[in-house]
């Protein structure tokens, strides 16, 4: 083991106690590390770490767990001048629950408990190691479905507001799941406004896109954001129904669906339910605007679940 050479009081009590992403944050103070610096000598080792996965890690918002970062985690203990297996020895402790004021909320619901290819989702949003909560509250999202002429889902377009409870937030991922026999390999983000295309993940199976948008600014706690983006499928056969899970509550959603001029439904319904195998509740019809192309929900606070709108073709 080395020692640890110019620790500080704090430093040395945060490597003896923890937790993880304290003790971290204090060696990167003490060392006088930028992240990029940090990212930057991780590379010259060959190993791929961005700075915001180093960001979270010492935020406390995501905890390294794949191979790959506990390899980062080794020869950060390197880099900062610290003991051999300091930091690995903390990760093997139960994670701090109470990591500050800023990232107190609710626990969010898996995505395997709102929609069917949840357990897909799950594997690609731990794939890219982004914290479970990703400090954004939604204020409004507005989200407008297009299908096509042969009743498939053509594509989908939002525009969200949100609201940062936390520092730093720079990013927020987007899910979409098309409809059976949906090719996400041919399945388009568009970044519309105010946010650029990220990392993209895609499960073949379950017919699912995950996209990173990535904000034009590094949010504070308080912060409201406005941006735009969208998804162009296409890709899969007549469909029947749209629906969109909820981890958390809180926000208006509105999602309007129009309909070509050639595949026009005989019947629309709005409805939700608690899970994928929940049955609906809250049914109610609607009534087609717009020369008969489109129906609309709004649900002025959503709660943790799913909404959606069906419709029958004969």
């Amino acid at each position: 083991m080395r020692p640890t050479g110019d620790s500080t009081p704090e430093l040395a009590r945060l490597l003896a106690a923890g937790p993880f992403h304290l003790a971290l944050r204090a060696a990167l103070s003490a060392r006088g590390l930028p992240l990029h610096r940090v990212q930057h000598r991780l590379a010259a080792r060959g190993i791929k770490v961005g700075v915001t996965s180093l960001s979270y890690w010492q935020q406390g918002a995501r905890r390294p767990r794949r191979p790959e970062s506990l390899k980062a985690v080794r020869a950060l203990e390197q880099i900062l001048d610290l003991p051999d297996g300091t930091l690995l020895r903390l990760l093997a402790a139960p994670p701090e629950t109470a990591a500050g004021p800023e990232t107190a909320r609710p626990p969010a619901r898996p995505y395997r408990a709102l929609i069917s290819v949840g357990a897909a989702v799950d594997a690609l949003l731990a794939d890219l190691e982004l914290p479970a909560d990703g400090g954004l509250h939604t204020v409004g999202h507005h989200e407008r479905v297009r299908i096509g002429p042969a009743g498939q889902l053509l594509g989908r377009e939002s525009q969200h507001v949100v609201r940062a409870h936390r520092d730093g937030v720079d990013r927020y991922v987007a899910v979409h799941q098309g409809d059976p026999g949906c090719d996400p390999g041919r399945v388009r983000v568009r970044a519309d406004e105010n946010c650029r295309t990220g990392r993209v993940r895609r499960h073949g199976g379950a017919g699912v896109v995950v996209a990173e948008l990535l904000f034009d600014a590094r949010l504070r706690a308080g912060d409201t954001y406005v941006f735009c983006y969208g998804f162009e499928d296409g890709t899969a056969g007549r469909g029947t129904e749209y629906v969109r899970g909820f981890a958390y509550t809180g926000g208006q959603y509105v999602l309007q669906v129009r309909f070509d001029e050639a595949a026009l439904p005989v019947r629309c319904h709005r409805f939700s339910r608690t899970g994928p195998d929940a049955a609906r509740a809250r049914v109610a019809d609607l009534t087609p605007s717009g020369r008969h192309r489109a129906v609309h929900l709004v649900e002025p606070c959503v709660g943790r679940g799913i909404l959606g709108i069906a419709w029958d073709w004969e």
